[in-house]
Formats: C-alpha cells, sequence, structure tokens
C-alpha cells in the first residue's frame, strides 16, 4: 500500500522491482495522492504485467491512529493469490542476491502448515546510503511473508500481521490482543534494506508530518509541525555502523541521486543546535553493546510480534 511516494520520497518504484522478478503478481494499493504527485506513474513506468494496482481512498477519521495502514495492507491483501504472500512496504527493498534463498525457502515450509509466516533480518539505512543503525532502539526482524490466510490481518499501523478470527475491520486493528494471536514463525536467511531514514532533511520532515497526520490526526500533526518539532537531526554519522557492501540494483539510480551530504554532520560530536536522537542516548548505546556481544540479531528486552519456531 502507498500514497504519495513521489513527495514523501518513498522508493516505491525499486521496492516493488527488487521482488518482480520471484513473485506471480504483485498488488499495490494506490491511495489518493495529492495532485502534485507521481506515484502511480512510477509504478506503471515499471511496465510489468504482474503488478496489478487498486485504486483506494484514505480516510484516517474512520481508521484513526495509524490503522488506515493496516486497512489499506489488508485492501491489497485481499486481492492476493497464491499460497505464499510477500509484504513490502514502500521504503523496504530486497536485494537480489537473497531471491533464490526466498524462493527456497517456501518451498521448503509450504507443506509445513505449523508455519504461518517467514521473519527477515532488518539493516535500516541512516542519513545517506553508506550507514546504518541496528542498536537497540531498532527492530531487529519482522515478519515479512505470510501464508495467504483469511485469518491473518494486517496489525495496528501496519508493521505486522496476526491472526485475528471474527475480524471486524475498524475494532480489529487495535483490539484487545486477547483476541488475536501471534503468528508462528520461522527465520528466512534474508535481509529487508530499509531505506525509510534516507532522505534530505527537508523532505524527512514532510514524511514526519504525514506520518503524524495519520497516527495523530491532522489537526494536532500540524501543530506540532508549526511548533518545528519534526525537524530532522540524524546527529553525528560516525556514531552510526558503516555499510561496506553492495546495495540492491534497483537502487543503483536512487543512489546516484543523493545530494545532501553537505547537510550531514560526519563528524563524532554533536553540532550545537542537534538532538540526540533515542538510538544515541547512554542507556539505548549501553544496551546495543550487550546485544552486540551477547545476543546478536535476537536482542533484549524487545517485543516481538511473533513465536519464533527454532526448531525449523
Amino acid at each position: 500500500m502507498v500514497k504519495n511516494a513521489g513527495r514523501l520520497y518513498y522508493p516505491i518504484k525499486e521496492a516493488i522491482m527488487s521482488v518482480l522478478p520471484i513473485v506471480d503478481e504483485f498488488v499495490v494499493a494506490v491511495g489518493d495522492c495529492a495532485p502534485d504527485d507521481d506515484t502511480r506513474t512510477q509504478i506503471e513506468s515499471i511496465n510489468s504485467p504482474k503488478i496489478k494496482i487498486i485504486d483506494t481512498v484514505w480516510d484516517i477519521e474512520k481508521y484513526p491512529r495509524g490503522t488506515e495502514h493496516a486497512h489499506q495492507t489488508d485492501i491489497a491483501k485481499e486481492h492476493c493469490t497464491g499460497d505464499w504472500l510477500i509484504y513490502m512496504q514502500a521504503d523496504e527493498v530486497i536485494h537480489e542476491k537473497y531471491h533464490k534463498t526466498i524462493v527456497d525457502r517456501c518451498q521448503e515450509l509450504l507443506n509445513d502448515k505449523e508455519v504461518e509466516g517467514l521473519l527477515f533480518h532488518y539493516k535500516h539505512f541512516w542519513g545517506d546510503y553508506d550507514h546504518f543503525q541496528q542498536g537497540h532502539r531498532w527492530y531487529k526482524n519482522e515478519i515479512r511473508i505470510i501464508r495467504n490466510d483469511k485469518d491473518i490481518h494486517s496489525w495496528i499501523s501496519a508493521q505486522s500481521f496476526r491472526r485475528i478470527p471474527n475480524f471486524d475491520t475498524i475494532k480489529n486493528y487495535r483490539c484487545d490482543k486477547k483476541l488475536t494471536s501471534k503468528l508462528k514463525v520461522a527465520r528466512v536467511d534474508a535481509c529487508i534494506y530499509h531505506y525509510g531514514w534516507v532522505r534530505p532533511p527537508r523532505l524527512m520532515e514532510r514524511k514526519t508530518h504525514a506520518f503524524f497526520t495519520n497516527h495523530l490526526g491532522k489537526k494536532e500533526a500540524d501543530a506540532c509541525y508549526k511548533q518545528n518539532l519534526y525537524k530532522t537531526h540524524y546527529g553525528p554519522m560516525q556514531r552510526s555502523k558503516k555499510f561496506s557492501e553492495t546495495h540492491p540494483k534497483v537502487m543503483k539510480e536512487r543512489i546516484a541521486q543523493f545530494d545532501w551530504g553537505n547537510e550531514l554532520n560526519y563528524s563524532k560530536k554533536f553540532l550545537p543546535g542537534e538532538v540526540k536522537q533515542i538510538h544515541d542516548r547512554f542507556k539505548y548505546r549501553f544496551l546495543t553493546v550487550i546485544e552486540d556481544l551477547f545476543f546478536q540479531e535476537e536482542g533484549i528486552f524487545t517485543y516481538k510480534n511473533y513465536i519464533y519456531l527454532r526448531s525449523k
């Protein structure tokens, strides 16, 4: 699902292209974008017969607090066929080196009905395409492949999925957890490249405003925007991890357009006026060190919206 990807600098075209070689179809719910947005044009320019566009209208009053994200995700899901569904958010891309691994894993577990979804590892790029975050405050894993089951629904703000029998669209996206159940998942040895925090600072602020509009409502989001509360400070880039591998091929053109390096702080120290992100606070940096040394991909004291089947 997507809305205003062009205005908000989402790599929607790259996200779709990154999985087209391994899917039979790709369904995308395109919301009612702004007049100056080119989301639909970008998607149509891929020119693939696999792509099916569903036109939708967002209603954040009926689906408040981010639940419109889940609602839109479910709209796309309802139009999908096949046994396994891979879910790509508009700022997530899969490297082509993982294609065979993903397909093989789906085939391996196709008839193992205990497995309801597949868990991917995450790499969160930060500020530019050469740095990323994997600290304690960043989710390390998430479900991105699910079975095509009518009782599996997008959850809260569409970050993940849950099994929700007797689904009532408005109530259940944030319903009592007792009425839902976490999916049982197996791991796939593949990584999602998350580019949601790689934007020019001015567009990061625009994206944050749009995000909070969907979660808080337009009036409150506008008030926060006027108070300059969405101003983006990436902070000292040398405090982030350095990325030394290759990006997905579909990202080549977008990476070549990177032109906001002069707005970033490539030192180890905070500049006057820079606000610390949560992951820069001592408590979370300390927990990150502990995780890196002893827990690695699992993390500690982290919320997991799934049941991990370690034996699978």
